[in-house]
């Protein structure tokens, strides 16, 4: 049972990471929450990691926490864990937690250094280019890859 009122936890908690280390975390105030609830967020990495309160929140206009920054972000093979909690002078708030595998949030780069090669004979074009920039992926096999052509 969560101890806390109905309504107060946050909502809407979504995660990605992009640029190979940076994360962005950002969710929504409870619908019943009081006015003064702040929210704040703690995760591990993994289970062997202490939890480490969020360094750099993003806030909306009334000064109350609704996302967090991260950088130097390492993809590790288990899931992370997340919680936000939250505090007001008026009530008990409901924390929110939530486990996710980073690599399944993680936007990847395009490819690197795209070139093409034409021919006028029938050989045609060869495309080449090398893998995205990622944290975590050491075999280059297991990326997919969809060449779209249009011809102008």
């Amino acid at each position: 049972v969560f101890a806390g009122m109905n309504g107060s936890a946050i909502e809407n908690f979504s995660c990605m990471i992009y640029y190979v280390s940076f994360m962005n975390c950002t969710w929504r105030a409870g619908r019943d929450a009081p006015g003064d609830t702040q929210y704040f967020l703690y995760w591990k990495n993994s289970r062997y990691d202490d939890a480490m309160e969020c360094e750099f929140y993003i806030k909306d206009e009334n000064g109350r926490n609704t996302g967090c920054r991260f950088q130097n972000v390492k993809i590790e093979a288990e899931e992370a864990y997340f919680l936000v909690n939250g505090s007001s002078k008026d009530s008990l708030i409901q924390f929110y937690d939530e486990y996710i595998e980073l690599y399944k949030i993680e936007i990847l780069t395009p490819p690197l250094n795209v070139t093409v090669n034409c021919t006028r004979d029938p050989a045609g074009c060869i495309i080449t280019w090398q893998p995205p920039l990622t944290s975590h992926m050491e075999k280059v096999d297991c990326f997919a890859y969809e060449i779209s052509i249009q011809k102008k």
